[in-house]
């Protein structure tokens, strides 16, 4: 990326909402125990998204727009998402 503006790595994590039945989830709860893991309940699957984009002040506009529109689907699903910044090398 080269317009000058700082690279960040940015990091969404994508679950269906508490309301909504997560089959995955159970059926991973429901093994759990047969492989000797107990006391785990309340499971739920989702997803991590990692996106290397530049940054700037629009960042927050641009993730959360990204996030609503493609990454997840906000009938169902939420989202978070947090920022690492990238030191490129000197030359990159």
């Amino acid at each position: 990326m080269s317009d000058g503006a700082a690279t960040v790595t940015v990091r969404i994590d994508v679950m269906l909402k508490d309301e909504i039945l997560d089959p995955q989830g159970q059926a991973v709860e429901r093994a759990l125990p047969q492989l000797g893991f107990e006391g785990v309940e309340r499971v739920r699957v989702g997803k991590h998204i990692e996106l290397r984009v530049a940054g700037g002040d629009d960042l927050a506009a641009r993730v959360e727009s990204m996030a609503a529109k493609l990454l997840a689907n906000p009938v169902i699903e939420t989202f978070v998402w947090t920022v690492e910044r990238t030191v490129e090398p000197e030359g990159a």
